[in-house]
């Protein structure tokens, strides 16, 4: 159950929030790997609300089924390209920054993916999911609770 509506205590941070992530849509990156690293960003931080959010995003983008499944794995998993994997990386060492400073050779295969404008915006897309996961996991905001007002029903994942 919900802890509390954290959107109604501060709609002006949220409000800036929703902003960003417009200009996140409006990024150079691939809107498909900006779900993947949403979702596995999300499954780091067990945050069970976006990590169902985002899978029904990924799904409803086109993106097949299967890799969803694969993210948690995707170091062992074909299915994803040297990019994705670079990304992957990142998003894991960015969000787990707590336990250890980015390495370079992370770093180094980040910019062998991504220029400088797409590394920074990855990690801008890092740095707003990890701050959604914080809320929604910290005020246990329901999985699903969201779909009809964000047509996340269309994914059929139920």
């Amino acid at each position: 159950m919900q802890r509390l509506n954290y959107f109604s205590h501060f709609k002006p941070g949220f409000d800036l929030l929703m902003d960003l992530e417009r200009t996140i849509k409006s990024s150079s990156l691939d809107h498909g790997l900006i779900h993947l690293v949403k979702l596995y960003a999300s499954q780091l931080n067990g945050c069970a609300f976006c990590v169902d959010m985002h899978a029904k995003e990924a799904k409803i983008l086109g993106e097949r089924e299967l890799r969803i499944y694969h993210l948690p794995v995707w170091k062992e998993s074909n299915l994803f390209t040297d990019r994705e994997k670079a990304a992957f990386r990142w998003t894991k060492e960015v969000t787990e920054l707590s336990q250890a400073s980015i390495s370079d050779e992370s770093f180094q295969a980040a910019k062998s993916h991504f220029d400088d404008k797409e590394l920074t915006e990855l990690t801008m897309v890092i740095g707003v999911i990890n701050v959604w996961n914080r809320f929604a996991a910290t005020f246990h905001t329901e999985p699903g609770s969201m779909d009809k007002a964000m047509g996340l029903e269309r994914a059929s994942l139920a």
